[in-house]
């Protein structure tokens, strides 16, 4: 599952995160469409499930985490940039207003690392609890 992700517009990078984060949201169906029920349990490998959807989790997680840095730091460099500028010309209103714009969408790519954070705690404490009599958490 690749997705392309865009910095420079905001809303459309935190939308292909809600993409990417589609597997999160849907946990507990996943979790149930894997984990056998008592008397399937026979007939399904809920270790093999688990570990399947583990590995899931975690390639999610990491290109989620991958693309919000890569964004931060393009952004403090946008920002850093536009700082000099701004110092070289602080009469610029619109050059101040970019700045400030800029500064701001910072600030929720920061945020959204908290976010994530908060996701995937959620997720591997429902995982977890689902999976914990098939599948080792050593490595959690």
């Amino acid at each position: 599952m690749s997705f392309k992700y865009e910095c420079a517009d905001f809303s459309q990078f935190q939308e292909q995160l809600k993409k990417m984060r589609d597997l999160d949201d849907k946990i507990i169906y996943a979790l149930n469409t894997s984990i056998p029920t008592e008397s399937f349990k026979g007939q399904v490998d809920a270790e093999a499930k688990c570990r399947e959807l583990h590995g899931q989790l975690e390639t999610g997680y990491g290109h989620r985490q991958e693309a919000i840095k890569k964004c931060i730091v393009v952004c403090a460099d946008t920002v850093k940039t536009l700082k000099e500028k701004r110092e070289d010309n602080k009469d610029d209103v619109s050059l101040n207003k970019q700045f400030k714009t800029e500064q701001r969408k910072l600030r929720l790519l920061q945020a959204e690392l908290s976010v994530e954070d908060i996701i995937r705690e959620r997720t591997q404490k429902t995982f977890r609890e689902r999976c914990r009599l098939f599948f080792r958490f050593d490595s959690l």
